[in-house]
C-alpha cells in the first residue's frame, strides 16, 4: 500500500550540477545530501528540506519538463517568491487553484516548478 511520496526526480543535462546546486541549495534553501556511491557515479545531485526530497538526474538527451512538475508547499509564499525573484528566477503567479496562492518558476535548466500555499 502506498504511504508517501519518497522523492520526485527531475532530469538535467550533463555538466549542470554546479548551476543546480546554486539554485536548489542557494536559492530554494534545500540541503544537498550525498548520493550512495554507486548512484553518485551516474552524476546528478539530491536535495531535501524536511520531508521534501528532490533528485536531479543527468540525462544525455535532456529536455526540460514543460508541463510535468513537482508541487511544493511553502510558508510565507510572497516572501519566498520575492527570494526567487531577487536571485533572477522567474516568478509567474497563477490564481486558478481555488483555496491556494501559487506561482510557477523554472530551475536553471528549464524544469517547471510549482510553489503553493493554502489560503
Amino acid at each position: 500500500m502506498l504511504v508517501a511520496v519518497d522523492h520526485v526526480q527531475l532530469a538535467a543535462p550533463p555538466g549542470s550540477q554546479d548551476a543546480l546546486r546554486s539554485y536548489y541549495a542557494g536559492v530554494l534553501g534545500l540541503t544537498e545530501v550525498p548520493k550512495p556511491p554507486v548512484l553518485a557515479a551516474r552524476g546528478g545531485c539530491w536535495f531535501e528540506a524536511g520531508p521534501v526530497r528532490l533528485h536531479l538526474g543527468v540525462e544525455d538527451d535532456f529536455r526540460p519538463a514543460e508541463k510535468a512538475h513537482p508541487g511544493l508547499e511553502v510558508r510565507d509564499i510572497e516572501v519566498y517568491a520575492a527570494r526567487l525573484a531577487v536571485h533572477g528566477a522567474p516568478v509567474t503567479w497563477d490564481d486558478n487553484l481555488p483555496g491556494h496562492l501559487r506561482f510557477y518558476s523554472r530551475d536553471p535548466v528549464g524544469n517547471r516548478l510549482e510553489f503553493l500555499q493554502p489560503r
